[in-house]
C-alpha cells in the first residue's frame, strides 16, 4: 500500500521522533481515553518526542510565509499613517506570533497522538476500525479497570466484550 505523505506528515515527521518499539495495550488503551476525554496524551506512553529546534523553525517558515506577502502589501500604506499605530500594530502582531506557537505545538502533538493511536489500533485490534470502536472499547476498558482485570486478561477481556 503506496501512501502519499501529505505537508502534515512530513512536518510530523520532520519535527518529531517516533520510537519504532511497539505501544502496549495498556498504553494505547489509556492513550486513546486520554485523547477521546480531550487530555493531552504522554508522549512517553506513545513513544515519541518533539524535536524543539526543528518545530521553531517550520513555524518561523510558516509565520515568514504569511507575513512577507502581508508586510509587502501593506507597507505603502502604513509608511504614511502614525508611527504609534505601526509600534502598535508591530506589538500586536508579535504577540500573535509568540501565542501562535503554542497553538501550533498543540496542533502538531494532537495530530502525531491519533497518528499513533490509530497506528497501534490496527496491530491491536485489525478487525475493529478505530472511528467505530474507539469509544466502545474505551468503556469496555473502564470496565475491565472496575472488575480488576490483569494485564494478561485484558485484550482478551476486550475482545470477548466486543463480540457480544
Amino acid at each position: 500500500m503506496n501512501k502519499e505523505k501529505t505537508l502534515k506528515n512530513k512536518i510530523l515527521d520532520y519535527i518529531y521522533i517516533v520510537s519504532k518499539q511497539p505501544i502496549l495495550l495498556r498504553d494505547l488503551l489509556l492513550a486513546n481515553r486520554q485523547y477521546n476525554e480531550g487530555m493531552h496524551v504522554d508522549p512517553a506512553k506513545l513513544g515519541f518526542r518533539l524535536k524543539l529546534s526543528r518545530a521553531y523553525f517550520v513555524y518561523m517558515g510558516i509565520v515568514l510565509g504569511i507575513l512577507i506577502p502581508v508586510s509587502g502589501l501593506t507597507h505603502k500604506p502604513l509608511a504614511h499613517i502614525d508611527s504609534h499605530i505601526s509600534i502598535i500594530g508591530a506589538v500586536l502582531i508579535t504577540a500573535v506570533i509568540f501565542i501562535g506557537f503554542n497553538f501550533f505545538r498543540a496542533k502538531m502533538r494532537d495530530a502525531v497522538t491519533i497518528e499513533l493511536i490509530q497506528r497501534s489500533w490496527k496491530l491491536h485490534f485489525p478487525f475493529f476500525p478505530y472511528e467505530e470502536y474507539s469509544l466502545k472499547v474505551e468503556e469496555i476498558f473502564e470496565q475491565s479497570l472496575r472488575d480488576e482485570v490483569s494485564k494478561r486478561e485484558l485484550e482478551k477481556y476486550i475482545l470477548d466484550n466486543l463480540s457480544k
